[in-house]
């Protein structure tokens, strides 16, 4: 039996090491697809409202119940392909493959937020672009941006070229940040429609959720320590055995 729980312990540092803390969420990655009822559509008129909580959009797509509500401005953007011209805003076909249609943004106020009632910790990351102007996004560990101010992110601009797309606003650039405490309101700043966000990941400092060198050393040591605990049990079967 003693041996039975040290195999469990292994495996719950093994888990401490993919969450990061014990009480980090599950990563998760919005990616704004699926938000508009087609693409292409309307910029101006597909707001997110509650879609990733469990509700409806303005627009009565329903979505997954992640906990996650977005402020009234916050819009789904839609995002041009190589055949498809429906802003001026593109991934450029780089990123990830199943986020190439929409993004967030406002197109009115200073900011839009996005709060996250059971909070998370360890990291917070996205994809953004700027055509001129900067921005930030700060992480805050009470809604609406309330309470302490746990990390800031300072933005500038940072568009490029990206031919055959028709995006000034074109390639997008990977964020992230690491905090101690747990977050539950991220606050996306700027000048309205002048900036768009996007793979906006809470859990990890990395869009998409991949883990860090520091978080796959530890993964190898978890895994390690299995294979040490179970070689052990092995052993010590063997020799009652005999």
């Amino acid at each position: 039996m003693a041996h039975a729980v040290k195999l469990v312990a292994s495996s719950a540092a093994l888990a401490l090491a993919i969450g990061g803390s014990a009480h980090a969420n599950s990563v998760i990655d919005l990616t704004f697809e699926n938000i508009a009822t087609s693409y292409p559509f309307s910029n101006s008129n597909v707001f997110i409202e509650n879609y990733y909580n469990g509700g409806t959009s303005s627009v009565g797509t329903t979505g997954p119940n992640y906990g996650v509500t977005f402020s009234s401005n916050a819009l789904d953007i839609c995002l041009n392909s190589l055949s498809v011209h429906c802003s001026n805003t593109s991934k450029g076909g780089l990123g990830p493959a199943n986020s190439q249609e929409g993004a967030l943004f406002f197109l009115s106020g200073s900011s839009t937020f996005m709060d996250v009632a059971k909070g998370f910790t360890t990291g917070f990351s996205f994809n953004y672009v700027s055509l001129s102007e900067s921005g930030s996004v700060t992480v805050w560990s009470g809604l609406d941006g309330t309470g302490t101010l746990l990390a800031t992110i300072d933005l500038s601009p940072n568009a490029g070229s990206c031919p055959g797309y028709g995006a000034g606003f074109c390639p997008f650039s990977p964020v992230g940040v690491t905090f101690a405490g747990t977050a539950k309101s991220i606050e996306f700043a700027g000048v309205a429609n002048q900036i768009v966000f996007d793979d906006v990941t809470f859990g990890s400092s990395h869009p998409g959720g991949v883990p860090e060198p520091a978080t796959w050393a530890m993964m190898l040591l978890g895994f390690a320590g299995l294979g040490f605990a179970g070689s052990r049990a092995r052993r010590m079967t063997t020799a009652a055995a005999l």
